[in-house]
């Protein structure tokens, strides 16, 4: 079985209508559908937007469906010149950026266990070169793999970005995908994340990732489609 996460409705909207003998199941407030996508089971749930709302998801989603892989799909804003509007970033592994013990003497995204600190959740090999392959029969679409951002705000200031990317040369940012990635880790699930940007490394207000919310949401569902029809 394959889990998909979403952050919000519209990213998941697209491959529920896909779906096949979906059954609903209600768990801690979020709407769980299982079914089949092309002949395989398929288990899909939207979160909602933030890191606690995305780690809460995950592990429920483990818990009860103890899926094989865990793919979190959406979209999510630049924070590099290698990537803008309209293209795909497949994660190679992901970082908490909001997360803050310098004080500690740790560094900057260090999230730190009993056994010591992590910095990079990574995501599968194989997962993230499937999803890549899926992606790459997008046309008109610009596909990279490297490192996504997450932390609990929209970032839109271009600094902001600037700063993030930067920092921890990441692609792209986005509120979810470092703490699905954190979850499976510590509970040995193999995960992938799936980007579609949705606003530029310019200043945005919100108004841009609306407008193309949609847009990226509709190569999303193409490339979980394909993927789904590989893995």
């Amino acid at each position: 079985m394959v889990g998909i996460i979403c952050a919000m409705q519209i990213e998941a909207d697209g491959i529920l209508a896909l779906m096949e003998n979906k059954k609903q199941r209600e768990i801690a407030k979020m709407t769980f559908t299982s079914g089949t996508l092309n002949g395989k089971e398929l288990v899909v749930v939207v979160c909602g937007v933030g890191k606690v709302n995305a780690a809460m998801c995950s592990f429920a989603l483990i818990q009860n469906y103890a899926p094989d892989c865990v793919i979190n799909s959406g979209v999510a804003g630049s924070v590099s010149e290698k990537v803008s509007v309209g293209d795909i970033v497949v994660a190679t592994n992901a970082v908490e950026h909001d997360m803050n013990t310098t004080a500690l003497g740790d560094k900057q995204g260090e999230v730190s266990f009993p056994e010591g600190t992590v910095m990079y959740f990574d995501c599968d090999k194989h997962i993230c070169e499937t999803l890549y392959n899926s992606a790459k029969k997008l046309e008109n679409t610009k596909v990279e793999k490297g490192t996504v951002a997450s932390g609990d705000i929209f970032i839109s200031k271009r600094s902001q970005r600037v700063n993030i990317g930067k920092t921890f040369n990441a692609l792209a940012c986005e509120m979810e995908g470092a703490a699905i990635a954190h979850i499976c880790s510590r509970a040995g699930v193999p995960c992938g994340i799936l980007r579609a940007i949705s606003d530029d490394l310019n200043e945005n207000e919100g108004m841009d990732f609306v407008k193309f919310c949609e847009m990226a949401s509709k190569k999303t569902v193409a490339v979980v489609n394909d993927f789904v029809n590989n893995i």
